[in-house]
C-alpha cells in the first residue's frame, strides 16, 4: 500500500471523503524519509509543517535546564505529529521533532495544510480531531497519570501503545512517564 493509499485509509475512516475529493488533497503531501536520530524541528527552530507518519516513529521532546529530556508525545503510523503551538503562532519551537527508527512520512506545508482547513470541510475535520485528541491526551496525562504510581503508568502507556516496549528506547519511555530508566527496567521486570 503506498503512503497516499495509507493517508487516503485515515482520512476516509474519519471524514468519508471520497478518492476525488482526496486528489487536491494529496497534492499538497509531500513524501519524505528520515533516518533513525534525523530531527524534522530542533528547539529554536519555527515550524513549517505537519508530518502524517507511515512508517516508523518519531518523538516530541524538550530539554530541560538540568539538561533532562522530556519526551511529550510519540508518533507512529497513521498519526500526525508536528509542533502545534510553532506551527500555529509561527514561533520557536520549545521542543525537538526527532525520528526514533527509519521514518517515512507525508508532509504537508504549514500554508498548505491551513488553507485546505479553511477551505476543506474533510481536512477542517481532520484538523478538528488532531485538537481534540491533543487536548485530551495532555488531560490524561495532567490529571490520571499525576495520581498513578510508577507501574501504573506503565501499564497505561502500554495500553496506547502495545508495542512500545519493542520499538522504542527504554531511556525514551522513561522520559515520557517522568521516571529513571533503572526505575522502568525494574518494572518491566515486574509485568
Amino acid at each position: 500500500m503506498s503512503q497516499l493509499d495509507l493517508l487516503y485509509r485515515y482520512m476516509k475512516e474519519r471524514t468519508g471523503l471520497s478518492e476525488q475529493e482526496f486528489v487536491p488533497i494529496s497534492a499538497c503531501f509531500q513524501p519524505f524519509s528520515y533516518k533513525t536520530n534525523t530531527f524534522l524541528l530542533r528547539e529554536g527552530e519555527v515550524c513549517q509543517h505537519n508530518y502524517f507518519v507511515t512508517k516508523g516513529s518519531f518523538r516530541m521532546y524538550h530539554v530541560n535546564a538540568e539538561g533532562m529530556e522530556l519526551t511529550r508525545y510519540f508518533a507512529f503510523e497513521n498519526k500526525f505529529g508536528t509542533n502545534l503551538t510553532s506551527l500555529i503562532e509561527g514561533s520557536p519551537s520549545i521542543e525537538n521533532l526527532q525520528a526514533i527508527e527509519p521514518l517515512e512520512v507525508l508532509r504537508i506545508s504549514k500554508s498548505d495544510f491551513f488553507g485546505l482547513v479553511e477551505n476543506n470541510p474533510p481536512v477542517n475535520k481532520i484538523y478538528r480531531n488532531i485538537l481534540e485528541n491533543a487536548y485530551i491526551t495532555s488531560q490524561k496525562r495532567i490529571y490520571d497519570l499525576q495520581g498513578m504510581t510508577a507501574l501504573d503508568r506503565l501499564r497505561w502507556l502500554l495500553g496506547q501503545y502495545p508495542m512500545i516496549l519493542t520499538r522504542i528506547p527504554s531511556r525514551m519511555i522513561a522520559s515520557y512517564l517522568g521516571i529513571t530508566p533503572y526505575t522502568l527496567s525494574r518494572l518491566k521486570a515486574q509485568l
